[in-house]
């Protein structure tokens, strides 16, 4: 799932006369040594630990996919949900000014019934400001802005030119000087596991001032075994190291917390125990500046295909989602109006929310056709933009989402479902052109 170089890993499990064949990525070594920021680039080869997302068929038993409905989710642990407004937003031609960037018109999402009882919508115009405010109000820059990828950095420039107009992209990395074309931005991530962070304070020094003012993203998906794998109470501990290191050198950085793969319930209380971790060790509220979830609609169970359960947590809120439920639209929605109860229990409805990866990851034929693809893309936009209610971020309008970054750009071998550009080729892909016609659309263009 996430755009890096992989080994694939074959696994031959036997019981009770079943066989499934496991593929895998290799994981990425965690040192503390100086990394030089000249290296810090997409031209790094890692190893990785194995990375078990795909189920491999077996030979007697057909693959049961569901089609993108907004049937009703299957039940889960009950999570506060509040109810929804399906915001129809004025529509707007943007003007050449660089004050304000009116939020021209999307479609309405309509929520299943049976998740949330309906809300009358609001006709209401919307207008971003030009420029990111400061903590404790971050918002996006522009409404181009709130459409991010992942990314290499040397295929961003070329898929803006064939016309792919997102504002903001992310690729697990540090960099020093980030390529910017057309004025996109660029967040930062560093790396975590048990054993601390990569990489080193004098690395991460180097980059803060150069790069003042950035969003840094701590830690990718800490919930997994395969990616940084880090228990809860670790995590509060790296993370207050790093927030201070970072904010004592640049008291305008804003601060982004590591999404987890899903806002499941297991991954929900995986994340109360970081929060009442960090209470307990150091007598406050953890800061976040912004708040961050993949938004993955992925298998939960140990030791089988999927997400597994994270460092440190019992099994007993695990989600079984099975491969048809992975472009479930109506699972994907109620999972993000749960998860922004969930932050307003918590008491940070003030704060803005980034889902910093999602898509479709399973194969093609499991299922899941360019064509299906771009229509959930395009639904998930819809969403996006329109969602909001009580439990939403006040400074835009009470929007569930501020920020969302489509997997992936271009990912190959291993998760090029949802690629939006091919590099060999240099051209856009069927969903790529979905993507490109959805935002120009909404910009104007």
């Amino acid at each position: 799932m996430f755009a890096r170089r992989q080994n694939w890993l074959a696994a031959l499990l036997v019981g009770g006369g079943l066989f499934l064949v496991i593929y895998g990525l290799g994981g990425q070594a965690f040192q503390n040594t100086v990394t030089p920021v000249s290296m810090l680039t997409d031209t790094a080869v890692a190893t990785r630990t194995p990375e078990p997302i795909v189920p491999t068929r077996t030979p007697t038993t057909a693959v049961t996919v569901t089609a993108v409905t907004d049937a009703a989710p299957p039940t889960v642990a009950a999570t506060p949900s509040a109810s929804l407004t399906a915001m129809a937003v004025a529509s707007t031609t943007p003007t050449a000014t660089a004050t304000t960037t009116a939020l021209p018109a999307a479609t309405a999402t309509t929520t299943p019934a049976t998740a949330l009882a309906a809300a009358p919508a609001a006709s209401t115009l919307v207008v971003l400001p030009a420029v990111i405010a400061t903590h404790p109000a971050p918002m996006p820059a522009n409404l181009r802005a709130r459409f991010g990828v992942t990314a290499a950095a040397s295929d961003v420039g070329p898929a803006l030119n064939l016309g792919l107009n997102f504002g903001s992209y992310l690729n697990w990395k540090l960099h020093a000087n980030p390529p910017r074309p057309q004025g996109v931005q660029f967040w930062q991530m560093i790396r975590l596991s048990e054993a601390g962070h990569r990489p080193d304070l004098a690395t991460i020094a180097q980059v803060i001032d150069g790069q003042p003012g950035s969003f840094w993203v701590i830690g990718n998906e800490p919930d997994v075994p395969w990616q940084d794998n880090v228990t809860p109470q670790r995590y509060a501990e790296l993370y207050h190291d790093l927030y201070h290191f970072i904010k004592g050198r640049d008291p305008s950085a804003l601060l982004v917390i590591g999404g987890v793969t899903q806002p499941s319930p297991l991954r929900l209380a995986y994340l109360d125990t970081i929060l009442d971790s960090y209470q307990a060790r150091y007598g406050i509220k953890m800061p976040i500046d912004v708040w961050n979830v993949h938004a993955f609609v992925l298998h939960e169970e140990r030791d089988s295909w999927g997400v597994g359960i994270p460092p440190g947590m019992a099994d007993d809120l695990a989600t079984p989602y099975e491969i048809g439920d992975h472009d479930n639209l109506a699972i994907f929605r109620q999972n993000l109006i749960n998860f922004r109860a969930w932050m307003a229990a918590r008491g940070y409805r003030d704060r803005p929310l980034v889902v910093t990866e999602y898509g479709i990851l399973l194969p093609n034929d499991y299922g899941f056709p360019p064509e299906a693809i771009a229509s959930f893309m395009t639904s998930s936009f819809d969403f996006f933009l329109t969602a909001a209610n009580d439990t939403g971020y006040p400074p835009d309008n009470n929007r569930l989402v501020q920020w969302w970054f489509w997997f992936s750009l271009y990912d190959y071998p291993d998760y090029p479902t949802s690629n939006l550009y091919d590099r060999p080729s240099g051209q856009l892909t069927l969903i790529g052109h979905a993507f490109r016609d959805y935002v120009n659309a909404r910009l104007g263009n």
